[in-house]
Order: structure tokens, then sequence, then C-alpha cells
């Protein structure tokens, strides 16, 4: 019998949660640093962040992740972390070429589809916008990181999301060091106050996905947005699928529980062990993530 595939424990630690949702959101780039400094130690082996403002583009943007980023590299070389897009989506990737060339990066983002932010208004109906890529800016952005040979990390919001990056797969076009992260919508949605989007936090949820996933081989991470994780079955059914984890403050919120990304990495990775399943450090999770770059 095979050994297990090391887990990758990846961690959202930021988005654009406020420190009213959770105090615990690392907001400056002291709070990153210190932030990402924790949860490697606590288990983690690849991070995900925000800067300071979801509207910087270009150097601007990149400027403000290295301010942060340049610090935790030097802290920590084998340091595996990407940043996120900015409000203009799959159109506007020049942040990413420029942190590659100061610092080096392993994987960018591709949002490959459109969905529907939502909440109700006081008088029942509706209301908010679409966070829309177009077909072309999907096609550029992988051509994009296909040039600069980055691995993708795919945000799969709806089924629709999937579908395409699988059409993508299925004609060979995927850039090597595709990851699906499967985002499951729970109470309270991308943000607090807002309704769910795509499939609930569930088992069954999760199954569906898998179906819909067949024999891709694509690795895939498993989250909760707008809901705690840690309070469903799927950690464990996600460990025990061979699948891996993405856990941290963006897509947490609970009323009453206001843990730190690093004390959900420590649950995570005892989890782990529990279930017999080793953790992953950097150099496991570029290959089974297959990434097309060495640390």
């Amino acid at each position: 019998m095979n050994d297990p595939e090391p887990l990758v424990i990846a961690v959202s630690i930021n988005g654009e949660r406020s420190k009213e949702d959770n105090p615990n959101v690392p907001r400056s780039h002291d709070e990153i640093v210190a932030t990402a400094l924790g949860c490697y130690e606590a288990g983690a082996s690849i991070l995900h962040a925000h800067n300071r403002d979801f509207r910087m583009r270009g150097a601007e943007a990149a400027d403000d992740y290295l301010a942060a980023w340049r610090r935790v590299r030097e802290a920590r070389p084998d340091a595996l972390w990407y940043p996120t897009l900015t409000g203009h989506g799959a159109q506007e990737l020049e942040h990413f070429a420029l942190i590659d060339e100061a610092i080096g990066l392993h994987f960018g983002i591709v949002d490959c589809g459109s969905v529907p932010f939502m909440q109700m208004s006081d008088e029942g109906e509706v209301t908010g916008r679409y966070y829309q890529n177009s077909f072309d800016q999907i096609r550029e952005a992988f051509a994009f990181h296909e040039r600069h040979n980055l691995g993708v990390q795919i945000s799969v919001f709806e089924p629709q999301f999937l579908r395409i990056a699988l059409a993508y797969h299925a004609a060979g076009k995927l850039p090597q060091g595709t990851v699906i992260n499967f985002y499951l919508g729970g109470g309270d949605g991308a943000v607090q106050g807002s309704m769910p989007f795509g499939l609930p936090p569930t088992p069954a949820a999760l199954e569906a996905y898998l179906d819909l996933l067949g024999d891709s081989g694509l690795p895939w991470t498993v989250s909760a947005w707008g809901s705690d994780l840690l309070k469903t079955d799927l950690p464990a059914l996600a460990i025990e699928k061979g699948g891996h984890i993405q856990i941290g403050l963006e897509s947490h919120f609970d009323a009453v529980d206001k843990p730190s990304n690093e004390e959900q990495v420590a649950r995570i990775f005892e989890l782990a062990k529990a279930l017999g399943r080793p953790v992953a450090d950097s150099a496991a999770t570029l290959k089974a993530w297959r990434c097309p770059r060495d640390l």
C-alpha cells in the first residue's frame, strides 16, 4: 500500500475581512508578517493574502505586497504564498509579474467564471453585484501564467467555474501546476451579511464537485466561505479522500468564535495527525501540486 500524499494546509489569511469581522485579521504589514510566520510554524505550507486596498493595481499593488512579503521571505526563504487579483480581475495581472521579478512566485490565480454577490434589501429584494470574468479574460489569464511559468490557483465559486476549467484541461490548455479550490458558501456568503453563493459546505456538496472533477487528476482543496470549516465534516472527508484544505480568516465567519489563522492551522495539523496523514512542507507542496517551479 502506497503512503498517503502529504496534506497541504493552505491559509487565506485576510481577504476583505475587517477587524470588526474578527480582530485577528492581519491588515498592516507588520501583522501580515507576524501572521505568515506563525502560520508556517503551525504547519501551513502555502498562504494567500490580500494587500491593503483592492483598488491598487500594477506597481502600486506590487509594492504594497512587497512591503510585507520581502520580510517574510527573508525570515523563511522557502515560504510559499500568492497574492490576489486586483479589482480589475483577470484583465489586470501586472502586479503578479512585478512581484515575481522582485522575490519570486510559484502560483497565481485565475477566476474562470462569474458569480453574483448578493444581499437582501430592507424591502426583501435581492440586490448586489456580479463578479465577472469574460471568456477572453480567462483565456488571456491562462496564457499569462504559461508565459511566466506559474502554477494556477482556480477559485470555484459555482459549478460552472469548474466546468470551464475542465474544458481547458480536456483541451490540454491548463497550465502545469493548476489547483482547484472548492469555495463552498456558508450562511454568510463571501462577507458578513451577504447571501451564500454556490454549494453549501456539506459532504454531499463536496461529493458533487468531486463527481464533476472526475478522473482529471487535478489536485484540489476545500474551504467554507461565510462559516466555520472546522465545524463541518469537510476537513476529515478531504483528508481521507486525498484532497487538501484551505483554512483562514478570509473565508471564516462565526458570530461568536473569533479564532486566529494560526489556531485554525494548528487544529487542521492535529486532525491530519490523528487521521494518519502527513502534512506537506514547501517542497512536498510543490510536488503534490505539480508546480512548474522548484524552491
